[in-house]
């Protein structure tokens, strides 16, 4: 709180100098420090609540609130930055550039509306990514077979609001595929978040069913327990209910979908935890023998555990790995997202270094910690199977995710 307080002093005592020296009237700066003082309040406030509510601190008032803060200081910071150039006409002895300053204030202006358009527009704007993946080992009955996968849910974000929920579900239904894969994080902390969603979600339907694996919000362990017990008690309870949803949860254990005489592995793992959090997830007990010839699709939330395990590896033969996990963090322009700075796989369709195992990594449906998606539109992937060589039109481990709204 004490590094907050300052950093806030800092940034808002640059803006009331810049303003004292280019704004005539003395109650513009007067009411911007009033204005500051009282955020700075309200920072407390936030920073406070979770405390006195056992530490829960993705409690969804805390959440808008501490975004709503945010959508105030960085925009804030935008101008800092531009405003910065503005003093470098000082050096030869000329005027501050007023121009920069306009330009910084119209920025931090369109930055403050983008933050918002991403929580309260494009947050909830779901887009479709249509994807072919070939293999030459797909069983003949399967050619064309169709894959509809979603991930990263976070229906604790939504309170007891079922809207959007619904609204997914409903076009995944409406694209009518063969199998539905969840691939982790139904959840922000505790299972509880789920029972106002069990109907809806219960609704999804496809001829195969539904099948899921764990993300790592869903084990409980960002969340401090009373005892291991209740923590033991939380994870029974989140197996229970995918059960009653209908959906086959998949716990290091695989599964065989049939075509006529031909069938294909489905192989379930769970979370390959990022440090400092626990690798639950353990391939050869989920398939005790990967390198066999039978076509396989890898359900694995941290598409690291492709890099690690998968790619370029001549003892594991799986074609096909599909993740979440990264959200894009849920921010992407142009192609580009600062997740490409911590997963070198964070979005879209990628190859190791001969094509023959390729990942699908998808940016997730919801929001956590921060109820916005900047760019980083809802995202529903259909997949659709196609014998034939295995390959990509860009270079190996390079994206090529491409969304259709």
């Amino acid at each position: 709180m004490i590094i907050l307080i300052a950093f806030n002093l800092l940034v808002d005592g640059y803006i009331w100098a810049v303003l004292r020296r280019v704004v005539k009237s003395r109650g513009v700066s007067r009411a911007y420090l009033v204005s500051s003082l009282l955020l700075i309040v309200y920072a407390a406030v936030i920073v406070a609540l979770p405390r006195r509510r056992g530490g829960d601190s993705l409690l969804l008032a805390d959440m808008w609130m501490l975004y709503s803060y945010f959508t105030v200081y960085v925009p804030k910071l935008v101008f800092v930055a531009v405003s910065l150039f503005a003093w470098l006409p000082l050096l030869w002895k000329r005027m501050v550039s007023r121009t920069v300053l306009r330009i910084g204030v119209l920025l931090a202006f369109a930055t403050f509306v983008v933050m918002w358009w991403g929580a309260l527009v494009n947050r909830t704007r779901i887009d479709v990514s249509d994807v072919v993946v070939y293999s030459e080992n797909l069983p003949e009955s399967f050619d064309g077979y169709t894959i509809v996968q979603f991930s990263d849910f976070h229906v604790g974000t939504y309170g007891n609001d079922t809207t959007f929920v619904s609204e997914v579900v409903d076009t995944i239904n409406g694209l009518h595929p063969d199998i539905i894969f969840f691939t982790g994080d139904i959840v922000n902390r505790r299972t509880d978040e789920l029972t106002p969603f069990v109907a809806p979600l219960s609704r999804l339907s496809a001829p195969d069913g539904v099948v899921s694996i764990m993300g790592n919000h869903d084990y409980g362990d960002y969340r401090e327990w009373p005892s291991p017990q209740a923590k033991s008690d939380n994870l029974r309870r989140m197996h229970y209910m995918q059960a009653e949803m209908g959906w086959r949860l998949l716990l290091n254990s695989s599964e065989w979908l049939r075509r006529g005489s031909d069938s294909i592995a489905v192989v379930g793992v769970e979370n390959w935890g990022d440090p400092p959090f626990t690798v639950y997830g353990d391939l050869r007990k989920a398939y005790p023998a990967p390198g066999d010839s039978i076509f396989k699709i890898l359900l694995t939330h941290n598409p690291a555990h492709w890099v690690a395990e998968v790619a370029d590896t001549d003892s594991v033969n799986i074609p096909l790995s599909l993740s979440g996990h990264t959200h894009a963090m849920q921010i992407e322009v142009g192609g580009w997202s600062p997740a490409k700075y911590r997963y070198p796989t964070w979005g879209g369709l990628y190859a190791d270094s001969d094509s023959t195992h390729l990942l699908y990594v998808n940016i997730g449906v919801g929001a956590v910690a921060l109820p916005m998606r900047i760019g980083a539109t809802p995202e529903i992937t259909r997949i659709t199977l196609r014998r034939g060589p295995a390959s990509l039109s860009s270079p190996s481990r390079s994206h090529t995710r491409q969304n259709n709204q």
